[in-house]
């Protein structure tokens, strides 16, 4: 599991492809890499990814052709720049919202506009998951848990503050870029509660214990 708060930026110095898979090389000065081990969980763009070698100040870690068909790592290129998360670890602060690194979809940015001394963007994700987003809910782009200002049709708003902008990738973002979204987990659980799969449960009987007004 993740926070959604990106802990450094790493540079993509690798890419081999292999069998239709890709193994990437991150690189990157801001994690302690010596304190980790193989097999450790490491969300690059968001993506939960596995480090399966460890170097000095980076890792290696293998992307399925799953993993390229439904995220944006397949756009990476040598000398791309990426928002890096190691897995969180009992005790430390919850400082965004519960992230699986599980990505849903890949969203586009359709605007970008000054607002005093932040930035409002835009993003357009598929039709299918519109349902998730939520005005003031949770959301994670490329790994940043991020709150949703405004809600249209398929298009929500963020407000991204300059710290934001300044640590991770998303102070890059321009028209059109791609980005890896991963829903809150609760919006899903929600779904499959409220779905005729989910037995007993209902509106009314959440409302009843509580859970929904």
């Amino acid at each position: 599991m993740f926070t959604g708060i990106i802990k450094a930026r790493g540079l993509i110095t690798a890419m081999e492809r292999r069998g239709g898979d890709v193994r990437l090389t991150v690189s990157s000065d801001g994690l302690p890499f010596s304190d980790y081990e193989i097999g450790e969980s490491i969300a690059v763009n968001g993506v939960c990814l596995t480090a399966v070698a460890l170097h000095e100040q980076g890792f290696d870690t293998d992307v399925s052709v799953e993993t390229l068909d439904v995220t944006a790592l397949g756009l990476l290129n040598v000398g791309s720049v990426v928002n890096l998360e190691p897995a969180i670890s009992l005790g430390e602060r919850l400082g965004g919202h519960l992230v699986s690194g599980h990505v849903d979809c890949v969203g586009k940015v359709v605007s970008r506009i000054s607002d005093a001394r932040s930035v409002r963007l835009a993003i357009e994700i598929p039709v299918q998951y519109a349902h998730y987003v939520a005005k003031k809910g949770s959301v994670c782009i490329d790994g940043v848990s991020l709150t949703i200002n405004e809600v249209s049709g398929s298009c929500f708003e963020l407000n991204i503050i300059p710290h934001t902008a300044d640590v991770t990738i998303i102070g890059d973002y321009s028209v059109g870029t791609s980005v890896n979204v991963e829903v809150d987990l609760l919006a899903r659980y929600l779904e499959r509660l409220l779905s005729k799969d989910g037995d007993d449960i209902s509106l009314e009987f959440l409302k009843a214990h509580g859970y929904a007004r």
